[in-house]
């Protein structure tokens, strides 16, 4: 795939340290009463964008729903009838145009409950209608490493969104964070290593090609 061209409307997206509290100040002043914005959270393998999201959705309680890129997987049994399976996470193992046409649900229904599916890394396969998107929901939080692609049906995905945040997190962090990942969920530390290097790694690289279509660069102070 080809690295996507800058957004339009920044040529640099501005960098910022910040706290969980200082995001949050920032997710919270997006919101626009009685209307729906979409934040995404973007970043490579391990950047913690879920861990991120999770404590944002649970901050805002009412006030936001989080709907992942991750329920769009395709099914293990369909990656192996494509000869995909042992690179899954790449961006054509995944449902793009599933995932862009709930972004634009979310985006024209607001004034209805609208159904996502979910991820469970358990079972290593998605879950249909498995978030519930209440009517009225100001704030959707999304988040995933394909958001600012521009290939296929991934270059509707950041038309939808109001702003998206590009996760950064130095390497030797995240490389670590993703090897124990997968090991937690069942690979052993020789297969996980190999994994980070020859699935992730590709991945990882063709998420930061894309930052430059980002609204703002974030580096978490923990």
């Amino acid at each position: 795939m080809t690295a996507p061209p800058p957004h339009p409307h920044l040529a640099s997206p501005e960098t910022v340290r910040a706290t969980l509290a200082e995001l949050l100040a920032r997710a919270r002043a997006t919101t626009v009463h009685g209307e729906r914005r979409i934040l995404g959270i973007v970043g490579a393998p391990g950047a913690g964008k879920s861990t991120l999201c999770a404590a944002l959705a649970e901050e805002l309680g009412a006030g936001a729903a989080l709907v992942g890129m991750d329920g769009f997987h395709l099914a293990n049994a369909e990656l192996d009838r494509l000869g995909r399976r042992d690179r899954k996470g790449a961006p054509d193992t995944f449902d793009a145009g599933g995932y862009a046409a709930l972004l634009e649900r979310l985006r024209a229904e607001k004034d209805q409950t609208v159904y996502a599916p979910t991820f469970d890394r358990h079972l290593e396969a998605s879950i249909g209608s498995a978030i519930a998107v209440p009517a009225g929901t100001p704030l959707i939080l999304t988040e995933g490493n394909y958001l600012l692609l521009n290939d296929g049906a991934w270059g509707r995905v950041r038309p939808v969104l109001d702003a998206v945040w590009f996760l950064d997190l130095p390497d030797s962090v995240r490389l670590s964070r993703l090897h124990a990942r997968h090991v937690a969920f069942g690979k052993a530390p020789d297969e996980a290593a190999s994994w980070v290097e020859t699935v992730d790694g590709p991945n990882a690289a063709l998420i930061h090609a894309t930052r430059a279509r980002a609204d703002l660069i974030v580096q978490l102070v923990e």
